[in-house]
């Protein structure tokens, strides 16, 4: 399993255009071929701060993933909400090693 963990600060009168473009991304990327999860996370302290939690079985997958048109709509889209550049840091997951895909659909 590939994990990203994508840090981003959004500018405040952006945070709810932000938030409605990320949710469209997220409703598509879980249908996607190999993503177990994308959760998307706000801060409690800082509205303007959001976490983005993407795992995919393989490094493939990944990279699939930034060539889907949903992506590539959400990254243009967002680009003038960020305050500053969006931080997307890679991880190989170490437990669980196989973990289940999150049926998005039963939250």
């Amino acid at each position: 399993m590939i994990t990203t963990i994508v840090y981003i600060e959004v500018k405040p009168d952006c945070v709810n255009d932000f938030i409605e473009a990320t949710v469209k991304n997220h409703q598509a990327s879980v249908k996607e071929a190999g993503n177990m999860r994308f959760d998307f996370l706000q801060s409690n302290s800082n509205p303007c701060s959001f976490v983005l939690y993407e795992a995919y079985e393989t490094e493939e997958e990944a990279a699939k993933h930034k060539e889907t048109a949903h992506y590539l709509e959400w990254r243009e889209k967002v680009a003038p909400f960020m305050a500053e550049q969006r931080l997307g840091v890679r991880y190989k997951a170490i437990k669980p090693e196989n973990s289940l895909k999150l049926n998005y659909e039963q939250l």
